[in-house]
C-alpha cells in the first residue's frame, strides 16, 4: 500500500517531543537523520548523541485522512508532505548492496549475488546489525592490508572488536589457521558465528568476548575500533602479540591518530600510517 511521508526539521534538544507528537497522531514511524552534514565521532559512552539540525522523517499510512493531519499539524514546525508509492521495499533494500573488491584478492559479495570472480578470495556477507561490511573507510582499509599480505599459513591473528566477523573471515580464507574475533557485544559474536557458517570457516574462527579470550600471543592482530578503546586496550594488545609480528588499528581520525601512536609507541616500531577520507590505518610491529 501507499505510504504518507512527513518531513521537517528541528534543533536536537526537541526532537524527543516532537517525535512523540507525531506518533500521538498516527505515525507508524519516526527516522531521524542528518540535516546538516555534520559528523557524529565516537560518543561518550552510555550517550546517543544527535545532530544539532534533526531531520524527523515520520511514516503514516496512505488512508490517512490529509486535511484531518495538517490540521493535526497545526502549530508545528514548515514540514513536507509527500507520497510514497508501493513498493517492494525487499528488493528496494537489496539492490543497493553489489559485490566490493578490496586489494587484488578479496571480495565482499552479497549472499544473493553471483561472485563476479569466481577464483578469487570471496566473502559472503550480508549487512546486519553488527559493524563491518566493507562500505566503511576504516573496514576497507583493513581488508587492503590483509589482502596485501603473502602468507597467512598456519597462523593465528586476533580480530579484535570483530563486529560481523569480516575481517577475521577474510583472514581464514587468507589462509589463517586460527581467528580469534573478540567483541564486548553479544550480537556481533552472534553475527560472526552465522557469517563463518556461510563462509564455511566455522572451524577456524572463535567467537569470544574479551574475558574469554585465551592467553595467547598471536601472528598478527587487527583492532578497528575507535580512538579511545584503541588508547585503553594498549597494553593488553601488546601482551597479546608476538615480538616481530604485525599490529593493525584502524577506526581512528586523522585528529587523534597522533594520541594513539604515542599509546602504542614504546612497545611498537610505526611501519605504516594511511589516510583516507580522514580515516588512518596504522600498522606497527611488535620491538
Amino acid at each position: 500500500m501507499p505510504w504518507l511521508q512527513i518531513i521537517l526539521e528541528k534543533d536536537a534538544d526537541t526532537v524527543d517531543q516532537i517525535s512523540d507528537e507525531l506518533f500521538a497522531i498516527g505515525a507508524v514511524s519516526v527516522t531521524l537523520q542528518d540535516a546538516k552534514e555534520q559528523p557524529l565521532y565516537e560518543p561518550a559512552l552510555n550517550t546517543t548523541p544527535l545532530w544539532e539540525r534533526t531531520r524527523v522523517v515520520a511514516l503514516f499510512e496512505g488512508e490517512t485522512d490529509i486535511q484531518q493531519l495538517q490540521t493535526q499539524l497545526q502549530g508545528m514546525p514548515p514540514y513536507q508532505i509527500e507520497m510514497l508509492a508501493d513498493q517492494e521495499w525487499t528488493r528496494v533494500w537489496m539492490d543497493d548492496f553489489h559485490p566490493m573488491r578490496f586489494g587484488e584478492r578479496v571480495w565482499i559479495c552479497p549472499s544473493w549475488q553471483t561472485p563476479p570472480a569466481p577464483q578469487a578470495v570471496n566473502i559472503l556477507l550480508d549487512p546486519g546489525l553488527a559493524f563491518g561490511t566493507g562500505t566503511h573507510t576504516t573496514t576497507a582499509l583493513c581488508l587492503e592490508w590483509l589482502d596485501q599480505q603473502n602468507d597467512f599459513s598456519g597462523k593465528t591473528l586476533i580480530d579484535y572488536g570483530c563486529g560481523s566477523g569480516i575481517l577475521g573471515i577474510a583472514a581464514a580464507k587468507l589462509g589463517a589457521a586460527c581467528v580469534w574475533a573478540v567483541d564486548n557485544d553479544p550480537q556481533a559474536l552472534l553475527a560472526t558465528a552465522e557469517n563463518a557458517k556461510k563462509n564455511e570457516v566455522s572451524a577456524l574462527i572463535h567467537p569470544v568476548l574479551p574475558e574469554q579470550l585465551p592467553d595467547l600471543k598471536a601472528d598478527a592482530i587487527v583492532a578497528n575500533i575507535l580512538a579511545t578503546p584503541l588508547i585503553n586496550l594498549a597494553g593488553l594488545l601488546t601482551g597479546l602479540l608476538k615480538v616481530g609480528a604485525p599490529l593493525v588499528l584502524s577506526g581512528i581520525l586523522n585528529s587523534q591518530c597522533d594520541s594513539v601512536t604515542a599509546a602504542y609507541a614504546p612497545d611498537f616500531n610505526l611501519t605504516e600510517v594511511v589516510e583516507r577520507d580522514n580515516w588512518m590505518r596504522i600498522v606497527a610491529f611488535r620491538k
